[in-house]
C-alpha cells in the first residue's frame, strides 16, 4: 500500500492527522479557558458536548485520527531506523539534526501516557458515564477536584511541556511535508510553530493553575 510503503505517504498521513489534532487542541484549549471565566458557562458547554450523537461521532473521529497518528509514527520511526543503521543517539552531534526531531517518538510516548491519565480524570467521569446511562460529573467541579492535588498539577504541566516540544517540531514539519518548505516560508513556519505551541502551553496551564487556586 502506497501510504505505508512510501516514505512520502507515511509522512503525509502523519501531517494530515497531526494538523487535525492541532485543530482539536485549539478547540479544547478555548473550551477549557471558559472554565476560568464562568463555571456555569463551562458546564453548559460540557452538557452540550455530552453523549449527543454529534459529540460521540466527533469523539470517534478524534480517536481514529489519534490512533492513525500513533500507528504511522511507529511505522515511520521503525522504517527510518531500519534504513539508517547508525543509531539516533550517535547522530546528536550532527549540526543540522535537531534534538526535537530525534526525540519526537519519545515525546509522543510521554504525551500518550499522560493523555491516558487525563482520560481517566475527565472523559471517564463525564462522557463515558452518560453513554452508560449514568449521571455525568460536573466539568467545573472535576477541574477543581482534580487540580487540588499539587503532584497532579505538576504532572499535567510536565505533559504540556512535552506537548510544547512535540508541537514546535510537528507543526512546521507537517507543512513542510505538504510542500511549504521554501527558504522564505521555512523560518516563518518555525516561528509560528513556537508561538502556537507556547499559546497552547499557556492556555492549558492557566486552567490547571486556576483550578489549583480555586481549591485552596
Amino acid at each position: 500500500m502506497w501510504l505505508i510503503d512510501s516514505s512520502i505517504g507515511r509522512k503525509l498521513v502523519m501531517s494530515i492527522t497531526g494538523l487535525f489534532l492541532i485543530l482539536f487542541l485549539i478547540f479544547h484549549m478555548s473550551m477549557n479557558l471558559v472554565a476560568i471565566i464562568s463555571s456555569e458557562a463551562y458546564d453548559a458547554i460540557c452538557e452540550f458536548l455530552g453523549a449527543n450523537w454529534y459529540a460521540l461521532v466527533g469523539t470517534a473521529v478524534l480517536a481514529g485520527g489519534f490512533i492513525l497518528h500513533i500507528v504511522f509514527a511507529m511505522i515511520l520511526t521503525l522504517r527510518n531506523q531500519k534504513a539508517r543503521p547508525i543509531a539516533y543517539s550517535k547522530q546528536v552531534n550532527q549540526p543540522k539534526v535537531e534534538k526535537s526531531s530525534l526525540n519526537m517518538m519519545v515525546l509522543g510516548i510521554v504525551v500518550l501516557g499522560l493523555l491516558i491519565m487525563h482520560l481517566t480524570h475527565f472523559w471517564a467521569k463525564m462522557q463515558l458515564p452518560e453513554v452508560m446511562g449514568s449521571e455525568p460529573a460536573s466539568g467545573s467541579e472535576l477541574i477543581r477536584v482534580t487540580f487540588s492535588s499539587l503532584p497532579i498539577c505538576l504532572a499535567y504541566i510536565a505533559w504540556f511541556c512535552a506537548l510544547w516540544f512535540h508541537l514546535t517540531h510537528g507543526f512546521w514539519s507537517a507543512f513542510q511535508t505538504m510542500g511549504l518548505n521554501g527558504k522564505t516560508w521555512f523560518p516563518r513556519l518555525k516561528c509560528i510553530a513556537n508561538i502556537f505551541a507556547t499559546v497552547i502551553f499557556l492556555g492549558f496551564t492557566a486552567v490547571v493553575v486556576a483550578g489549583y487556586i480555586q481549591s485552596l
